[in-house]
């Protein structure tokens, strides 16, 4: 069997794999939901769902691999990801194992991913299912009229302003237009004010005044802003809304796509109770 992965690279196995080692939590998540649990033999440390997969071999974090237990496990499969694992630890692994490597950065990669990672497993039916699945879900929060959510890179924002989606402090960083969050904002109905920056540009509270930002979002992870962080923003930005928003539903791109949609109507119904909408 030969898939090849999202950077051109072709991946050759001989069996179905049944020693799979997972470096990305969301990936993770996608292989409990191919029903893979005997075959996944190592996850990270940052790999709490599913909960009853938490007793599975931690080979360290996913940019401080323990290379010589991943060693000792002997995976016949590695799944990682171009921006979540170190290119150097990578590297090393891919010429000793098989590693297969996404690089997600829009919904279709997410869904091109998900399938290939089906053929890999030999779960390409249940793969194809999940797929169809997530596509009539992010069909569903579309506009009358517009047909395939996948290719809605051009569809219009239905809020008249951007949001600066915050995803660390001290240094304040941002995600620039290339990254999967930007699209998943795009996907919901709002507009990145940092939509012509690329991957994570650092920013200011004086550059948000600057820009007028009316909407912040401050993401649940990697860095865990916390309500007092809301409160500072906000007296910083009077006539912003700032929320606390759930980073995974804008980050995570395996089978937890599946509740992204919903969230994102719970966010708008959010805003509209706080007469946001103009």
């Amino acid at each position: 069997m030969i898939v090849p992965d999202q950077l051109k690279r072709t991946i050759q196995l001989g069996v179905t794999p049944q020693r799979i080692i997972s470096l990305v939590p969301s990936q993770t998540e996608l292989l409990a939901h191919l029903h893979l649990d005997e075959a996944v033999i190592g996850i990270t440390k940052f790999c709490t769902r599913p909960a009853h997969w938490r007793n599975k071999t931690k080979i360290g974090g996913t940019k401080n691999l323990n290379l010589p237990l991943i060693r000792k496990l002997a995976p016949d499969l590695i799944i990682a990801n171009k921006e979540e694992n170190k290119k150097d630890e990578i590297e090393t692994l891919a010429s000793e194992f098989p590693v297969w490597i996404s690089d997600v950065n829009n919904l279709s990669n997410a869904c091109q991913m998900i399938e290939r990672v089906g053929i890999l497993t030999s779960r390409a039916e249940a793969a194809g299912r999940l797929n169809n699945e997530i596509h009539e879900a992010f069909k569903a929060l579309m506009p009358v009229g517009d047909s395939d959510a996948l290719t809605s890179q051009s569809r219009p924002p239905s809020r008249k302003d951007g949001v600066a989606y915050l995803i660390w402090k001290e240094p304040y960083m941002t995600v620039g237009g290339d990254t999967f969050i930007s699209n998943m904002l795009h996907e919901a109905g709002f507009t990145n004010i940092f939509d012509n920056q690329l991957r994570y540009p650092v920013t200011t509270i004086e550059e948000l005044q600057a820009l007028q930002c009316k909407l912040v979002f401050l993401s649940s992870e990697p860095y865990p802003f916390k309500q007092t962080h809301a409160d500072y923003i906000k007296q910083q930005l009077p006539e912003a809304q700032v929320l606390l928003v759930d980073g995974e539903a804008f980050s995570w791109y395996g089978s937890r796509l599946l509740e992204a949609p919903s969230y994102f109507r719970l966010l708008h119904s959010k805003l509209e109770a706080m007469c946001y909408i103009r």
